[in-house]
């Protein structure tokens, strides 16, 4: 496939001097965000993976969208600092080609301040996290991982500290979101993925899911996929207290033919057990935390119009995507390859309208705690599901490409950056 050019140097090379120029101090981090005299308002934040920016939706109802946040604005000067180094213009380009399937990863995940005034966002491509201003739409602070491409994120329970995957140095950054100083970090096992926060802030689970991008999908393979565990640590001291080997636990359960690669997770309010899915699997487990080991599972329906080639599944995925309602008593799931997502009865497993859905890619929680909402990022366009009824209540048009959607503030009367808006 071939590759399209960068623009010409010199022009990056002004954007680059302008740029450096207007960029806010870090510590100018906590700017004005909720400037609106209304107080904050509850949002879904969108991330729109290949076209750079995050859509603003309401957070339940009819997500009706309430702005758009560009989270590239410094594009011009992280492509000419990647095309000026051959090993950042291999990686980038890896990128493109591997999980980014032909497009650049611009936004991967993203969480808002406790006040509102900005948006922190992982951009895999540029392998960093920055935070935005999202009454200016500029930068307050940027942080490069270390390696080459960053993941998924997880915020603290109060909103401060904010951890995101290094899937290529297998490593967990834990950053203050005021200001994007490393906390502290630590090491997992081989590419870094989902983050949660869990005791109250106390612990951070981390599961790494191995290579993705690799050909060899036949279960035969299964152990040139890396080292794939759940690391557990210390938020504080950032030291492993538990490791989980899923492998262990699958083969223990009967399921030695399922992959032990953990995707998407969901706690049940009390935290006493973890629902996940794993590769190239059409359903979820259940895990008990106290007993350390996984007591159900669930085989969700499959599309027969699904090819079961392994190697056109996205990234390893079959399914992926999965939250809980604040009851505990449902589990909604994004059948990504099979093109469909449902609500679950969490006591009786057993699954509600399969409610028709483009390539959906995550799965949340509405504002207030009604509905399901899914990413659908083969039609772009977000969908809340009823868990009451499972039935479809809303869809709307986002960005090209949405991934992660997360709940997040903005100030009661903000309808966009001002750039934006001038």
């Amino acid at each position: 496939m071939k590759t399209a050019l960068p623009p010409a140097l010199t022009g990056l090379a002004v954007a680059l001097a302008v740029t450096a120029a207007s960029a806010p101090a870090a510590a100018a981090a906590t700017t004005t965000a909720a400037s609106g005299t209304g107080g904050l308002r509850e949002v879904l934040f969108v991330g729109n993976n290949w076209d750079g920016t995050a859509d603003v939706l309401e957070a339940s109802g009819s997500l009706a969208r309430i702005g758009r946040i560009n989270v590239i604005p410094d594009k011009d000067q992280r492509m000419l600092e990647i095309y000026l180094n051959p090993v950042k213009l291999a990686y980038f380009l890896g990128i493109r080609m591997s999980v980014g399937e032909g497009h650049d990863q611009f936004v991967d995940d993203m969480y808002s301040t406790p006040d509102g005034s900005a948006v922190v966002v992982s951009r895999p491509s540029f392998a960093d996290v920055v935070s935005v201003d999202v009454a200016t739409g500029k930068l307050n602070w940027r942080f490069p991982v270390s390696g080459y491409r960053s993941d998924h994120m997880a915020v603290s329970p109060d909103g401060a500290r904010v951890a995101v995957s290094a899937s290529t140095s297998d490593t967990v950054h834990v950053l203050d979101i005021r200001t994007g100083r490393e906390t502290g970090s630590f090491t997992t096992g081989d590419k870094p993925h989902e983050n949660v926060f869990t005791d109250g802030g106390k612990r951070i689970w981390n599961s790494a899911i191995g290579e993705v991008n690799t050909a060899l999908d036949d279960p035969f393979w299964d152990f040139t996929k890396g080292d794939r565990k759940i690391t557990v640590v210390d938020a504080e001291t950032y030291r492993t207290v538990k490791v989980v080997d899923m492998r262990q636990r699958l083969d223990d359960f009967g399921r030695k033919d399922l992959s032990d690669a953990v995707r998407p997770v969901a706690f049940t309010p009390d935290e006493s057990k973890l629902y996940f899915q794993v590769s190239f699997f059409n359903g979820f487990l259940e895990y008990d935390v106290a007993a350390d080991r996984i007591t159900r599972g669930k085989t969700l329906p499959k599309n027969p119009a699904t090819s079961e080639d392994r190697t056109t599944w996205v990234n390893d995925s079959r399914h992926h995507g999965i939250s809980m309602s604040p009851a505990g008593d449902k589990i909604c799931v994004a059948g990504t390859m099979d093109d469909y997502a449902t609500v679950v009865d969490r006591a009786t497993l057993e699954e509600g309208p399969l409610i028709t859905a483009s390539k959906p890619y995550w799965a949340t929680v509405s504002g207030d705690g009604k509905s399901c909402v899914v990413s659908e990022s083969g039609s772009d366009s977000v969908t809340a599901i009823d868990f009451a009824t499972g039935r479809k209540v809303a869809s709307v048009p986002v960005g090209d490409h949405p991934q992660r959607v997360r709940l997040g503030k903005v100030a009661a009367d903000w309808t966009g950056p001002s750039a934006a808006r001038g």
